[in-house]
């Protein structure tokens, strides 16, 4: 029989020395690894809390920035509608002022022509008489010119005006009342001085159809009636 463990080579102890240090290595590199590897695990966790940190902190800053603009934008917003409205207010305003100024002018001077007569220029006063004033207007003016000059003409009338004051007394849909008062001085036949007196005049007048008179009362004041 052949003894077969003894025909068996036995390995160098040079060779397995050698395999025994490669074995060694082998492992020392994977345990290295694999100590590498957890270190790198442990180190990326602190990386990660510091990006969710990173990133809580700039979604906080554009919240904040966000309610900033919108506080912001409000307010302009705010200020502009307020700046829009007192606008509109001044302007209302300042065109209600300045039709209560026009009618008051133009009363006014309606009024100074209309009490200055003279009974040698009758025609004159006529004309001045319905200056201004509307076509219903004018014809009724007429008709009263034409009975005041049979009383002027006799008396030798002769009145100067000049103006004292005239206020809106209402304002209804573009159509003012506005009172006019006028000094007059007046001189007669019978009353060769002049004589003072104060004539009142209540003139209507409507805006929307360029500023006619259309209404007046107390002409008949100029004569002391």
């Amino acid at each position: 029989m052949i003894d077969t463990e003894s025909d068996a080579p036995e390995p160098d102890a040079a060779e397995s020395d050698s395999i025994g240090s490669e074995i060694d290595d082998e492992s020392t590199i994977e345990g290295e690894s694999t100590v590498k590897g957890d270190e790198s695990k442990v180190e990326d966790q602190p990386r990660g809390k510091k990006s969710e940190r990173r990133q809580l902190s700039v979604s906080l800053r554009s919240v904040v920035l966000t309610a900033v603009i919108v506080a912001v934008v409000g307010a302009i917003a705010t200020l502009a509608w307020l700046y829009v409205g007192a606008l509109h207010k001044l302007d209302v305003e300042t065109r209600q002022s300045e039709g209560k100024a026009h009618a008051e002018k133009v009363a006014l001077d309606y009024a100074v022509e209309a009490a200055a007569m003279n009974f040698q220029d009758m025609d004159g006063w006529k004309v001045r008489l319905v200056k201004g004033t509307s076509p219903e207007l004018k014809e009724k003016l007429t008709k009263a010119a034409q009975q005041m000059e049979q009383i002027l003409v006799p008396l030798q009338w002769n009145s100067t005006a000049r103006p004292l004051a005239a206020k809106v007394r209402s304002v209804n849909g573009g159509i003012y009342v506005v009172d006019s008062f006028v000094s007059v001085q007046t001189k007669t036949m019978q009353a060769p001085e002049p004589l003072q007196s104060t004539a009142t005049y209540s003139v209507t007048i409507d805006s929307s159809k360029d500023w006619q008179i259309t209404d007046v009362g107390g002409v008949g004041d100029a004569l002391g009636k």
